[in-house]
């Protein structure tokens, strides 16, 4: 008759320096991913030329623009309990043959356009 060996497994035990190795690579790649996390979850602004791009982009689906500007320098700005940096800037443009100026404030961060007003 056919007669089956018993296979005995061989299991590998770790050495308290083994798990103090472990346990110091979990601890140091955590350290890691915190400082990661903290590095890239910093503000950071966007840059007023695109800001300002997108802002005539808008302004063309209703005619022609004949000048715009932006400040590069970010300027703080507070509204009730809002606070931020942001960037002001201006857009002219011919209506019923008159030019007419708009000035705008954009939130540097988020490229959000808190106001925009005829002068």
């Amino acid at each position: 008759m056919y007669m089956k060996k018993e296979e005995k497994k061989e299991t590998k035990t770790y050495s308290t320096e083994d798990w103090m190795y472990l346990g110091g690579s979990v601890v140091v790649s955590f350290i890691l991913g915190m400082l990661t996390f903290a590095f890239f979850k910093k503000k950071k602004s966007l840059k007023a030329d695109d800001l300002l791009k997108s802002i005539k982009k808008e302004f063309l689906k209703e005619g022609p623009i004949d000048g715009s500007w932006i400040e590069l320098s970010k300027v703080p700005w507070k509204k009730f309990a809002y606070e931020t940096d942001v960037y002001y800037g201006g857009i002219s443009r011919y209506e019923e043959s008159k030019l007419v100026q708009y000035e705008f404030i954009v939130d540097a961060y988020t490229g959000s356009l808190i106001d925009l007003y005829r002068v």
